[in-house]
């Protein structure tokens, strides 16, 4: 992550800002993952109950993009926990995000408040996406990533 050199208001925040900054970017992506595997963890326990749901959106045939769905929802959050294969993970749950956006504010007609939540997410999603994982990651201990 790019360092900041300006100078702070409050300098004796700069040590704060310096050791918590990691931890803070590891809290937010260990947290996102999780929150997508409680998501997914109803889909999972029935990979076919979003049938009707994604082919109203236009995916055909739902018997197969419903347990796609479960599945990128599910392992994707797993796998952001963990940080591992941490962009790819990313990008998978930011399609499928971007797809919510489009089914909460176009097809449910609740516009920008009904997709406010998943437009957050999806930007939360777009953040390891681009940034991968840090220190406190498999992907780091392994010492690769996409």
């Amino acid at each position: 992550m790019a360092v900041n050199n300006r100078p702070l208001f409050i300098p004796a925040l700069g040590s704060i800002y310096s050791n918590f900054g990691t931890l803070a970017e590891t809290l937010l992506r260990v947290t996102a993952g999780a929150l997508l595997v409680v998501h997914g963890s109803g889909k999972i326990a029935a990979p076919f109950g979003s049938v009707e749901m994604v082919e109203s959106l236009g995916f055909y045939p739902g018997v197969f993009w419903s347990p796609l769905l479960a599945i990128t929802e599910f392992f994707g959050g797993i796998l952001l926990v963990l940080g591992l294969f941490t962009r790819p993970a990313a990008f998978a749950t930011t399609i499928v995000l971007i797809v919510t956006v489009y089914f909460h504010w176009v097809t449910a007609g609740q516009g920008f408040f009904g997709a406010e939540k998943s437009i957050l997410w999806t930007f939360v999603l777009l953040f390891f996406l681009f940034r991968g994982a840090n220190a406190h990651s498999v992907d780091a201990k392994i010492g690769k990533e996409f």
